[in-house]
């Protein structure tokens, strides 16, 4: 059987783009206006960390034993580069006790893996408005990533070794319905696949469709690949459904692969 290379996959397509791995990592998110005067939020109990966790994909916090050090003035600009991620400091001793914290920390967490991301204090004493960005930028996974070379990075690392891509135009009109479906089929799979919006518009992604055997005509279409084994398969599709993707991620976990199938389908029959 024919495997896709899945981490040399993501190499490949990243200097493809014409992107080293440290150049790619300089990308930032970056937003001006209402945010600009916001700060992060306070957070003075177990309670309204929790809540404040549990509200977003992606939440960053800074659990610190004080707020006279150099770090926090940084993390406050983070609100102000990153709109679509929530930013919270703590000082109570009950909060950073519940998350096992002792020394200052600073914690991603996302919901789509349920998985905390720490910056602790040998890398915060070293730690600058670049390198905090960075940090968030490849590490914010949501229900749906777009990719793109710096998201790369962060599904790369990620230890959810199943990925679902979405090969779609983000410009056509199916595509503000078609996203909200394939976000809610994500939440059926949180911790097993992590789900992928590939914009098939844009030429660079070319690429990556490619590597699926995908051709234009075939589009949309679905392609899921595991890192462990390096197998894959995919599904081109006319309407997105959440039982669609549903049964298509089941299939593939339970071992059914229907390009197999197709592939023997047009297989030329020979006589005996």
């Amino acid at each position: 059987m024919e495997a896709l290379p899945s981490r040399s996959f993501f190499l490949i397509v990243l200097f493809v783009h014409g992107l080293s791995w440290n150049i790619a990592a300089e990308v930032q998110g970056s937003s001006d206006g209402a945010n600009a005067a916001q700060e992060p939020v306070r957070l003075t109990d177990v309670s309204a960390a929790k809540e404040f966790i549990d509200a977003a994909e992606v939440a960053v916090i800074g659990f610190f034993q004080d707020l006279e050090i150099p770090v926090v003035p940084i993390l406050h600009s983070m609100v102000q580069k990153f709109q679509d991620v929530p930013v919270g400091i703590s000082t109570d001793s009950e909060v950073l006790t519940h998350y096992n914290i002792t020394e200052n920390t600073i914690s991603l967490f996302r919901q789509v893996d349920g998985e905390r991301l720490n910056l602790e204090s040998e890398d915060i004493e070293r730690i600058d408005e670049t390198k905090l960005s960075r940090f968030i930028e490849i590490n914010k996974l949501g229900w749906v990533t777009e990719y793109n070379p710096v998201s790369v990075i962060g599904l790369f690392n990620s230890l959810v070794p199943i990925h679902l891509l979405l090969m779609m135009n983000k410009g056509s009109p199916e595509y503000e319905e078609s996203i909200h479906k394939y976000q809610e089929a994500a939440k059926l799979f949180q911790g097993k696949i992590l789900f992928v919006l590939v914009n098939s518009s844009m030429k660079e992604n070319g690429k990556v469709i490619a590597f699926f055997k995908l051709k234009e005509s075939q589009l949309p279409a679905l392609a899921i690949y595991r890192t462990e084994d390096e197998e894959w398969d995919t599904l081109p599709l006319k309407d997105i459904s959440v039982e669609l993707v549903q049964k298509f991620c089941d299939g593939f976990l339970a071992g059914k692969l229907l390009r197999e199938n197709r592939e023997s389908e047009k297989a030329p029959k020979v006589e005996l």
